[in-house]
């Protein structure tokens, strides 16, 4: 917590990723080679409302709202624990990641399997 008794804004931003690490690798077919370089090109976050500590722990509710060729952006909504998932939101976030080629250090076309697994978050 910071000085104003909320969670601190760049804990925040650790937050997202330890919520987004896992939910992107969640399929483990070989077609889906997200492990093998994503990096981030861009972060948004409007906090909404105040989280606490005793709000732990957060609900993060996350789906792709944008994809592309080369880049996919993830839209998230946090909220205290076990609040109504319909309810306003205390933050509100977007990332978004390129596939990246770590060994020639490039940016890479998404796979057919990285987008067709990516295209099952996208909202209905």
């Amino acid at each position: 917590m910071d000085a104003f008794q909320h969670i601190n804004h760049a804990r925040m931003v650790t937050l997202l990723e330890e919520a987004r690490i896992p939910w992107l690798f969640l399929d483990d077919r070989p077609t889906v080679a997200l492990r093998a370089g994503c990096v981030l090109a861009d972060l948004h976050v409007q906090y909404k409302g105040q989280l606490r500590h005793e709000d732990s722990p957060l609900d993060v509710s996350m789906w792709v709202s944008q994809l592309r060729a080369v880049d996919f952006t993830v839209a998230y909504e946090v909220r205290p624990a076990g609040a109504d998932p319909l309810s306003r939101p205390a933050v509100v976030a977007s990332t978004q990641l390129a596939a990246f080629d770590i060994d020639t250090q490039r940016l890479r076309r998404l796979t057919t399997g990285e987008r067709d697994y990516l295209a099952t978050w996208l909202p209905d």
